[in-house]
């Protein structure tokens, strides 16, 4: 099965101001956050990748669109991958949100909460599994796509194919413009990368006559505790 990467949207206001944005329309990337889907297109853009796939909201869009034009793609839209419906709690403050008596469910047991007029997190990890895997077997083994989604999405996914309880998913970290890199196959999952930001380290795709090479440009890593961000 392909080598799936996980990209987070990059900054945008409701990120800076620790508001969440839900499918709230109109929220756009800031400065920030286009210099960052930038930086994402330079850092990736000579790698083989097959195809480019985003989430519709806005902040996804524009993030998955640098990249897609830099490998001459086009952008392939899944309602599958958008951010996880937290309905009446869109637009509100995190710190307002946190004071709630339900945001200790939130934190500690989100398998038994649902979000006012929203989704529950049981649901919409499975809507993500089923997107992923509908992308995956459309395309060859050991072909290379991306998803640009966001981060509960992003950590919902790496939870399921690391078969960790969904009460933990919260343990893991995704930054804004964030890449996380799994390895499927029919032996199982790897997670190669977690919550990495530019400049990566790839080992690029073997010739003939040659064996592989890693491509020294895209050197060096940030690791997961790097400049943590809240949630959108």
């Amino acid at each position: 099965m392909p080598l799936l990467l996980l990209i987070r949207h990059g900054e945008n206001e409701f990120v800076k101001t620790g508001k969440l944005a839900g499918h709230l329309p109109e929220v756009h990337l800031n400065e920030r956050g286009q210099k960052q889907a930038a930086e994402l297109a330079e850092a990736l853009k000579q790698l083989p990748i097959k195809a480019v796939y985003s989430s519709p909201l806005e902040r996804a869009r524009e993030t998955a669109a640098p990249l897609a034009a830099a490998l001459g793609l086009e952008v392939i839209f899944r309602e599958g991958l958008i951010e996880t419906g937290i309905g009446d709690w869109a637009g509100q403050e995190l710190k307002t949100l946190s004071k709630l008596p339900e945001w200790k469910t939130v934190q500690n047991s989100p398998s038994r909460f649902r979000f006012p007029n929203g989704e529950s997190f049981a649901e919409c990890q499975t809507r993500l599994v089923s997107a992923v895997e509908s992308i995956v077997k459309a395309h060859k083994p050991e072909e290379m796509i991306v998803c640009v989604s966001h981060a509960d999405p992003i950590k919902l996914l790496t939870a399921y194919y690391l078969g960790m309880p969904l009460d933990t998913f919260q343990r893991l970290a995704c930054d804004t413009a964030s890449l996380t890199v799994l390895m499927l196959s029919d032996k199982g999952v790897l997670l190669a990368k977690l919550n990495q930001r530019p400049p990566f380290s790839f080992p690029m795709p073997e010739k003939k006559g040659r064996g592989k090479k890693e491509a020294s440009n895209l050197g060096g890593t940030r690791t997961a505790t790097d400049g943590a961000e809240k949630p959108g």
